[in-house]
């Protein structure tokens, strides 16, 4: 596997992940808000990993 396939798995999995953890929190805003904004934090830490694969992907992308 190659570091571009890995990257692009990973991001892929990550984004899925984001997804599922910002409808929780959504879904939970009403009834435990608690909860809620520990699934956000969550997604937050998410979307940061989500970004540093982006910024290292830049450097891997094909050139046209």
């Amino acid at each position: 596997m190659s570091r571009s396939d890995f990257i692009r798995g990973r991001k892929k999995a990550l984004d899925k992940r984001y997804k599922e953890l910002v409808e929780q929190a959504y879904n939970l805003r009403q009834t435990d808000f608690a909860l809620s904004d520990f699934s956000e934090y969550k997604a937050l830490e998410v979307l940061d990993e989500i970004n540093r694969l982006n910024y290292l992907s830049r450097d891997i992308a094909p050139s046209s």
